[in-house]
C-alpha cells in the first residue's frame, strides 16, 4: 500500500475487542442504534441472528432496536424473526408509492424510513454462528469517534475445502482488483463487500442506494467522495461462517459489482445491465442464459419526498 493508505490502515483499523462493552455503555450516551438484517428465505438462520442481537440489547442497553427487512421471502423468514423478538417489515409494505424492487439495496434503503436511529448497523441474516461482538465492533469507533461515519468489518470467510481463510473469491478476483485500478484510496480496505457494516444516519440518508450486490461497495465509494476517506474505518471481527453460492451466482454477483464501480469509475449508467452464462439443455446442448443484472439506483432518502416527517413520525 501506498503511504497514505497505510497511514489510514494504521489509524482506522481496530479489532473487535478494542471496543469493550463498558466503554461503549460509556461513549453511547443519548445516540440510539438500529440493528437491521435484510433477509431473503433465511428461515433456518434469522432467528439465531435476531436472539443474539437482542440479549446483547437486553444485557447491555447498546441497542434500541432490532428490524428484520424481508425482500419478499416465501419461507418462514418473517414468522421466526418475528418470534426471536425483531420487528419485520415487508418491502412491499414500506413506501408503497414508490413500488418494490427486487435485492438487497432496496431493502437497506427502505429501512431508513422505519429505523430511528442515529447510527444504524446492518447485520447479514445468514450467519451460521452469530457472536455479539459483530454488532459491539462496528459501534465502537462511530461511538468514540464524531467524525468517522462508516465502519466496515473485516473478517476471514472460510471456504470448505480449500483448507485456509478467504477474503471471499468475488472479492479477490473482482473487487480487489477494480478498487486499485480505480479508488487506491480505498485499497487498505480489508472487506469491501462485507455484509456486516454500519454507518451515521446522516451519511445512510444523504446517498443513493444500489440494488442486488453493489449495494456495499457503491456505499463505500460515495462515502469516500462525500466525506472522505478519514470517515471510514474498519474493525477486525474475527471468522465469519455463512452459506456458500455457486459458482453461477457468483459470476452474477461479480459482474453487478464491475458494473457499479465503472459506472462510478467513468460516469453515466450506459446501457442495461446484462450477463449472459450458459447450462446444458435436456439434450446436453449449451444453452445460453442471459440475467438481468439488477444496477438500479434509488436515490439519497433525504431527497424523497416525506421521509423527515415518516422518521419523527417513527420515532
Amino acid at each position: 500500500m501506498k503511504l497514505p493508505v497505510q497511514t489510514w490502515f494504521d489509524r482506522s483499523t481496530s479489532r473487535a475487542r478494542d471496543w469493550p462493552v463498558q466503554r461503549l455503555q460509556a461513549d453511547k450516551g443519548r445516540t440510539r442504534v438500529s440493528v437491521v438484517l435484510p433477509a431473503l428465505d433465511e428461515e433456518p438462520t434469522v432467528g439465531g441472528v435476531v436472539r443474539m442481537v437482542r440479549r446483547l440489547a437486553e444485557d447491555t442497553g447498546l441497542v434500541d432496536e432490532v428490524v428484520v427487512m424481508d425482500s419478499g421471502s416465501t419461507d418462514r423468514t418473517a414468522e421466526v424473526a418475528r418470534a426471536a423478538g425483531a420487528v419485520v417489515h415487508h418491502r412491499d409494505d414500506v413506501l408503497p408509492e414508490l413500488g418494490s424492487r427486487p435485492g438487497k439495496g432496496e431493502v437497506l434503503w427502505k429501512s431508513l424510513t422505519v429505523t430511528t436511529g442515529d447510527v444504524v448497523v446492518f447485520v447479514d441474516a445468514d450467519l451460521l454462528d452469530p457472536q455479539p461482538h459483530l454488532v459491539t465492533g462496528l459501534l465502537g469507533p462511530l461511538l468514540a469517534d464524531p467524525s468517522v461515519e462508516l465502519v466496515k468489518g473485516c473478517y476471514d470467510r472460510p471456504l470448505p475445502g480449500a483448507g485456509h481463510a478467504s477474503g471471499g473469491r468475488v472479492t479477490e478476483l473482482v473487487a480487489r482488483p477494480l478498487i486499485s485500478r480505480w479508488f487506491p484510496e480505498l485499497s487498505g480496505v480489508v472487506q469491501p463487500l462485507a455484509g456486516e457494516y454500519a454507518g451515521r444516519r446522516r451519511l445512510l440518508e444523504a446517498v443513493p442506494f444500489c440494488g442486488g450486490y453493489g449495494v456495499e461497495i457503491a456505499l463505500l465509494i460515495d462515502t469516500l467522495r462525500l466525506r472522505g476517506l478519514n470517515a471510514i474505518a474498519q474493525v477486525d471481527l474475527g471468522r465469519r461462517r455463512h452459506g456458500n453460492q455457486d459458482t453461477a451466482a457468483l459470476g452474477r454477483m461479480a459482474a453487478q459489482i464491475s458494473h457499479v464501480v465503472h459506472e462510478r469509475a467513468l460516469g453515466g449508467a450506459g446501457d442495461v445491465a446484462t450477463l449472459t452464462q450458459f447450462t446444458r439443455d435436456e439434450y446436453g446442448h449449451y444453452a445460453p442464459v442471459t440475467h438481468l443484472l439488477d444496477v438500479a439506483e434509488r436515490p439519497p432518502m433525504i431527497t424523497v419526498d416525506g421521509y423527515a416527517h415518516r422518521v419523527a413520525k417513527v420515532s
